[in-house]
């Protein structure tokens, strides 16, 4: 074997380690599971909801999150650094309101800071931290806190975009991929006893757990330090999947700065503590903390397809020239595989979410996702910003 054949394979090798990861997630995650019999907790809870600015929905959330709670939870807004009517039409649907203005501290970390500090007078036995344009389905918000009370471990519910089918493919895409994270990786994820990542919405955590977090923080990806942390402590998250939080999808444009928020925010997070999380995992013995770091390590959806495609082609050379023929064909096998694995996921769960004749542009996507990822590797790290949603 040449040593450019070598070297090659040394390259490879994190990408096809990672492509098992996510084969492993989604392959497992492709079957829905059985919805287990509605539960009630026993103890306290309050809901936390952070809005920055929501006054054109927060009383539609209000209300259906009130609708949906169970008996005798309490409703607090977090009007923060609000310049609009958020706090009096949370207030008039039957909010409790926390109104606070700290232009210096922007972020959601810093909200649901504020929101802790106002219910530790008379905190609950369980915390559901839930956006301010999400609504709940029936039950979701009982199942995640009795989940929360029988594990003693923090949950996350399914967080999900609303299916839009008129909307742009760019859209349809970036809600598929999410559905993909979200839904079927984190399905996949529990099945093989692999801790749940905090995606930001739908995120139930008992007080005493959540009462130590470091939450007074600017950054934009919160929910996955947040589920580190845990991770990290020996309190690793759960999934439930029976619980599902939808959330109106951004515009073409919103979608855009959301994306680049989130993967911006992934990736740095990736680069910075994917491999100390496997290091310390092996370390210690635990099998949640390695896999997080694997997690971490594995690029997202669109990234992960351009990355297999070039390896594949660049192995294909190579076998074509009638060299490296095993490693050829482990490259050329495993682009195979995310692909299939992506239309089972597509065909079996996300069908709704992404019209066929959107999928078919999918390429074009990628494309576009160059731009973003371009711009990442730059160094641009988007602001906190809100996103506008479309109706």
């Amino acid at each position: 074997m040449s040593l450019l054949v070598v070297l090659l394979v040394v390259a490879s090798l994190p990408l096809w380690i990672t492509d098992g990861v996510f084969l492993t997630e989604v392959l497992a995650g492709l079957r829905a599971g059985r919805k287990q019999p509605p539960a009630l907790p026993r103890g306290r809870v309050a809901l936390i909801i952070p809005a920055h600015n929501e006054d054109a929905g927060v009383g539609a959330t209000v209300a259906g999150l009130i609708a949906t709670a169970p008996p005798g939870t309490r409703v607090l807004v977090v009007a923060h650094n609000c310049a609009d009517r958020t706090a009096e039409i949370a207030a008039a649907a039957g909010a409790e309101v926390a109104r606070l203005d700290e232009p210096a501290r922007r972020g959601k970390g810093y909200a649901l800071d504020g929101g802790r500090r106002t219910l530790a007078a008379d905190p609950p036995d369980v915390a559901i931290l839930v956006d301010a344009d999400c609504e709940a389905e029936p039950g979701a918000l009982a199942r995640l806190a009795a989940t929360a009370e029988r594990t003693g471990r923090p949950v996350q519910a399914s967080y999900l975009f609303q299916p839009k089918p008129g909307a742009s493919a760019v859209v349809q895409v970036s809600n598929f991929a999410m559905l993909v994270k979200n839904l079927v990786r984190q399905r996949g994820g529990r099945r093989i006893g692999a801790p749940a990542l905090m995606t930001g919405s739908g995120m139930a955590i008992p007080w005493r757990l959540f009462e130590t977090l470091d939450l007074a923080t600017g950054n934009i990806v919160e929910d996955l330090a947040i589920g580190i942390d845990f991770v990290r402590r020996g309190a690793p998250p759960v999934f439930e999947e029976g619980a599902t939080i939808w959330s109106s999808p951004s515009s073409e444009a919103g979608t855009s700065t959301q994306r680049a928020r989130w993967e911006g925010g992934f990736v740095a997070t990736a680069r910075s503590l994917g491999l100390p999380l496997v290091a310390e995992g092996l370390r210690r013995g635990r099998f949640a903390t390695v896999w997080m770091g694997l997690h971490l390590l594995t690029a997202p959806l669109t990234l992960l397809l351009i990355a297999n495609g070039v390896c594949a082609l660049v192995w294909g050379g190579l076998w074509l020239a009638g060299v490296a023929w095993l490693p050829s064909f482990i490259a050329i096998g495993l682009a195979v595989a995310i692909v299939v694995a992506v239309l089972a996921a597509w065909a079996m769960a996300g069908r709704a979410m992404l019209s066929a004749g959107s999928l078919v542009r999918l390429p074009l996507y990628m494309l576009w996702k160059l731009a973003l990822y371009g711009r990442i590797a730059k160094g641009e790290r988007p602001a906190w910003i809100r996103t506008e949603r479309v109706d």
